[in-house]
């Protein structure tokens, strides 16, 4: 993804973009937390942002690493129980990564890795159990076929896991819970975003 080129399209990479715009403006070194086949640590990269990509998959991690990136430190580990050291990063993200995790205790330790004034973001899947989310999981099939018709479809590589083991409304109170003020929205494509920035006091 050298020069700007964009990934190709799928349900995670279709919100790629909302993290980007979230970000702090001075942010320099960011975090991303299952970073699958690498393609949001390139586009970080690409920004000239310092990015840790951390995977537990190796197969997963070896195919990211193969795409390159300047400024992308690739790491193998788990994210639970990885030695961070003194790290603190002006954003924590993670696309599709916190449904394979104990949810609360991952959430808990992405606020506690971000600097005051950081973002945590989060592109994530839940279970459906609402009326209105299988409303919005309906409505979500005419515009996915023919956005995989017209666009660059990109299959998911890296290990997936179904269903997830939380509701969307599950993930909405837990994060209330541990993120007070976080954005929590349910959105097409059978994902929700949630984001939040750590006070500064």
């Amino acid at each position: 993804m050298a020069g700007g080129a964009q990934p190709g399209w799928n349900h995670n990479t279709h919100y790629h973009r909302e993290l980007l715009d979230a970000l702090p403006r001075d942010a320099s070194d960011v975090l991303d937390v299952g970073c699958g086949a690498g393609a949001l640590a390139r586009e970080l990269a690409d920004r000239g942002l310092r990015v840790t990509a951390m995977d537990v998959d190796q197969p997963t991690l070896e195919r990211a690493r193969a795409h390159g990136g300047d400024g992308i430190a690739y790491v193998l580990a788990d994210f639970m129980s990885h030695d961070f050291g003194a790290a603190r990063f002006d954003a924590v993200l993670s696309v599709a990564a916190l449904h394979h995790l104990d949810a609360e205790a991952a959430l808990v330790r992405m606020r506690d890795l971000l600097r005051p004034g950081g973002l945590l973001g989060i592109v994530g899947l839940a279970r459906s159990r609402r009326a209105q989310d299988l409303v919005l999981d309906i409505a979500a099939v005419v515009p996915n076929r023919w956005l995989m018709a017209r666009r660059n479809y990109a299959e998911v590589t890296a290990p997936t896991m179904w269903p997830p083991p939380l509701s969307y409304a599950q993930i909405r109170d837990l994060a209330g819970g541990v993120l007070p003020g976080a954005q929590f929205r349910r959105r097409l494509f059978w994902r929700y975003t949630l984001t939040w920035v750590k006070p500064v006091s």
